[in-house]
């Protein structure tokens, strides 16, 4: 049994890639955004970054979703933005295996796709604040990065390929 999460900034398509992935896979996929406290999404719509405080208590409550998963026995496949290792960390708790699909562009590549997005909390403005926070994979995080220029086809099969999933 294994859990994906597929990480990155906002824009990214870490719903939509992560959503194919579920689908081709048979696993359940959660949306990590749903988990945002009211608090949090206020903050966010309102331009205001959200700091570690904020995040820990979401990021607890997805590792507890990641153990219930592991507890049915079912692997899973997540969105969540993961910007931190230290959040990675908090995420890891949740079952043996976590593993990592980065979903990574061009900072103009995510400007026109938030710019152009409908019906979602996260303003562009926000961009900076998360492309500062973010900390790559590192080379012991169990982990790939995935271009996010590519089709969603084509990021679905690299991912898969990496991951050793097939593809």
């Amino acid at each position: 049994m294994q859990h994906i999460v597929v990480m990155g900034v906002s824009g990214a398509g870490k719903s939509t890639t992560g959503e194919a992935l579920a689908r081709h896979l048979g696993w359940p996929f959660v949306e990590g955004d749903s988990f945002h406290p009211e608090a949090n999404v206020a903050k966010m719509r309102d331009g205001i970054p959200l700091d570690d405080g904020d995040r820990e208590p979401w990021l607890r409550a997805l590792a507890a979703e990641i153990a219930r998963n592991e507890a049915r026995g079912q692997s899973s496949v997540m969105g969540c933005s993961s910007l931190k290792r230290a959040y990675r960390d908090i995420l890891r708790q949740g079952a043996p295996v976590v593993r990592f699909v980065h979903v990574h562009g061009s900072r103009a590549l995510l400007e026109s796709r938030l710019s152009h997005r409908a019906g979602h909390f996260f303003p562009a403005k926000l961009l900076d604040s998360q492309l500062a926070t973010l900390e790559p994979l590192a080379p012991d995080e169990d982990g790939v990065v995935v271009d996010m220029a590519l089709s969603v086809e084509d990021q679905l099969h690299q991912a898969l390929r990496l991951l050793g999933l097939g593809g």
